[in-house]
């Protein structure tokens, strides 16, 4: 029988052996490699948002005007198959386009100018209708000034000056037509030179097999981020039809300006249908007397879009495009903290395409597991 102190010997014996060492120390530079990994990419990561941060004027139109070249893509493709040139076919989709949305811009600034301007006036105006339910509230903040103070302390708001001056306009428009103008010019010319910037990446890729898995991941990418951007505009603008001809039959006022409220607030999900909402109780407060008719646009709205979020377009899109709340919340929060509500438009397009590219990039499939319901 071996004596206790035995094994413990023989287990030091082993561990101070030439090979045991190494493994040691191979273990432990893999330990600090992989630590080393990390705080390279969490510079790198830090890196990459100071300069999206830095160049948002650039990066701004860039990214948009790419998201509508490419919902806009296969409509010009399907032409050029049918013998029209792209360039001939970009150039009346645009002027389309761009008749079709001055117009609706020419229609809807008068009304959105002159709500802007009366909003104090409809806000004091629908103010008493509140009263039976922020009575006992003034009453307790009335008692507790008492208690404090000793008296009650009233302090008359300041009227706020929001009047636009004609100088602000004519000092803006041209920074607003030059944007205009930079974002058609990029749109066309992503639409007529899109196939030329493809062919040019599959030229420069060595290998054949390589060109065509570019090919083929390129193709995919283009046609799933076309889908989705082009089936999200048709069905936010359904969703703005529908709330128009809804605020109709309530005979509220301007309904086609709410109707491009909710289609252009829908693009942010979850924030954007919260915030029309919250307009719409403020109007039909304003508009009727009755407290029912009031609510009931608000109400309306909110089963709409409702009904839009949960069948809809899980059902158009199918379960391979849907994307997980959280990485939305949390995407959203990080586009609208770099680039503000431009980004936050954007945000949901951006999180889809980065997970159409990861779900074909080797090494990056856990991105597109993650951010998917």
């Amino acid at each position: 029988m071996s004596e206790p102190g035995s094994a413990t010997e023989a287990a030091d014996a082993i561990a101070t052996t030439p090979g045991s060492f190494a493994r040691r120390n191979v273990r432990g530079m893999r330990r600090h490699l992989r630590a080393i990994r990390v705080l390279l990419n969490t510079i790198l990561l830090l890196a990459l948002l100071y300069t999206v941060t830095l160049c948002k004027a650039l990066l701004i139109p860039l990214v948009l005007a790419a998201f509508i070249g490419l919902a806009l893509n296969p409509i010009v493709a399907g032409a050029a198959r049918h013998g029209l040139p792209r360039w001939l076919g970009a150039s009346v989709l645009m002027l389309v386009l761009v008749g079709g949305i001055g117009t609706g811009i020419g229609l809807l600034t008068p009304p959105a100018l002159a709500w802007f301007h009366e909003a104090p006036r409809t806000i004091r105006s629908f103010v008493p209708k509140l009263e039976h339910i922020t009575r006992p509230l003034d009453a307790a903040n009335r008692a507790t000034q008492t208690l404090v103070n000793g008296h009650p302390v009233w302090t008359r708001p300041q009227p706020v000056d929001v009047a636009v001056s004609a100088w602000d306009v004519a000092s803006t428009a041209p920074k607003v037509l030059a944007a205009v103008l930079t974002e058609v010019l990029l749109v066309f010319f992503f639409l007529v030179y899109g196939d030329l910037l493809l062919r040019r990446l599959v030229e420069i890729t060595p290998g054949f097999s390589q060109k065509r898995q570019a090919v083929s991941v390129v193709r995919g990418i283009q046609q799933e981020v076309s889908r989705f951007i082009l089936t999200t505009l048709l069905i936010n603008f359904s969703l703005g039809a529908l709330t128009a001809g809804l605020l109709w039959l309530l005979r509220m006022p301007d309904p086609l300006l709410w109707g491009a409220v909710a289609m252009s607030a829908n693009f942010i999900p979850y924030v954007g249908a919260i915030v029309t909402t919250g307009v719409l109780l403020l109007v039909g407060l304003a508009h009727f007397d009755d407290l029912t008719h009031a609510l009931l646009p608000a109400l309306c709205f909110a089963a709409l879009t409702a009904f839009e979020g949960n069948v809809v377009t899980p059902l158009i899109l199918g379960r391979r495009m849907r994307l997980s709340p959280i990485a939305i919340l949390i995407w959203l929060l990080v586009w609208g903290w770099l680039w503000g509500i431009p980004g936050a438009l954007l945000a949901v397009p951006t999180l889809t395409s980065v997970k159409l590219i990861a779900e074909h990039v080797r090494g990056w499939q856990w991105f597109a597991h993650m951010v998917q319901r």
